[in-house]
């Protein structure tokens, strides 16, 4: 919350979503989130797509979505158990497409331009080092998402 509070301003008026634990998204609302938008931030626990379902991501058309930015990968107890509870249902190879790889060429199917995504487990404070950075330069030194990535590298 600090972080978007503090680059507010430099954010178009049409910023929206869901923020914190106001609540979970439904599968409509997290299709509406990425079809209506020129970019896309995730920050949250576990993979991105043990949030949203597979069959549907990969019927989805999404080319104005220009940017993902997928800063998952973090762990919890409870967050271990709620994935642990669901990975039970999946298939071995449906797990196996919702790794960081997987995910970004799925993204890049339904049209995304780029993604930007973490590739192995991480803490939610090194997410959030990563997103200051990715702020900073793409807001307030207006660097593009190649020069930007480099800098996290």
């Amino acid at each position: 919350k600090e972080i978007l509070e503090k680059y507010r301003d430099l954010f178009t008026l049409q910023w929206e979503g869901v923020i914190g634990s106001m609540c979970v998204p439904s599968q409509a609302e997290w299709e509406q989130l990425l079809t209506n938008c020129s970019a896309f931030l995730f920050y949250g626990m576990e993979r991105f797509l043990s949030h949203v379902l597979l069959n549907w991501l990969v019927a989805m058309n999404i080319p104005k979505c220009r940017l993902v930015i997928l800063l998952d990968l973090v762990r919890s107890q409870q967050s271990y158990q709620r994935i642990a509870n669901s990975d039970i249902h999946k298939s071995c190879l449906h797990i196996a497409l919702e790794r960081p790889t997987e995910t970004a060429m799925l993204l890049s199917l339904t049209g995304v331009g780029s993604v930007i995504a973490t590739q192995w487990y991480t803490t939610l404070q090194e997410n959030a080092e990563r997103l200051e950075v990715l702020f900073q330069n793409f807001l307030s030194f207006r660097k593009t998402a190649g020069q930007t990535v480099h800098i996290l590298q």
